[in-house]
């Protein structure tokens, strides 16, 4: 069991350790299908994804289907890009961002993946 001193010295660790934001992806390991997504904080973030999906959370979407049908070992997590988050200034404005760069770049659409084609503008 660990001691009181060495769990107040992991937790002040665990805060001061530095964040990450970046472009995670989310592999089918039978089809190859890829889900993308932009994160303001990696850390945990494949957890995050799982409690969620064995949640049914993302109900009615091709990636939660395939999930219930072929069960979470037969997906894997990968994280594409990460970047410290202490200069950034507008995060929401980077992650939009990022995350158009990134569907462009793999185009995970249709048979090559989860996500939805973004819409086009004039």
């Amino acid at each position: 069991m660990m001691d009181a001193q060495r769990k107040k010295e992991l937790m002040q660790a665990y805060k001061v350790a530095p964040t990450y934001y970046g472009v995670i992806q989310i592999t089918n390991r039978q089809n190859g299908k890829i889900f993308i997504d932009t994160v303001p904080n990696i850390k945990n973030r494949w957890f995050f994804y799982q409690t969620n999906l064995n949640k049914n959370f993302y109900r009615n979407t091709p990636l939660q289907r395939d999930w219930n049908e072929l069960g979470a070992d037969q997906f894997s997590f990968q994280i594409l890009w990460k970047k410290e988050n202490d200069d950034v200034m507008n995060m929401h404005d980077e992650l939009k961002q990022l995350k158009r760069e990134w569907l462009l770049k793999l185009q995970p659409f249709g048979e090559r993946g989860y996500n939805k084609r973004p819409l086009e503008r004039n």
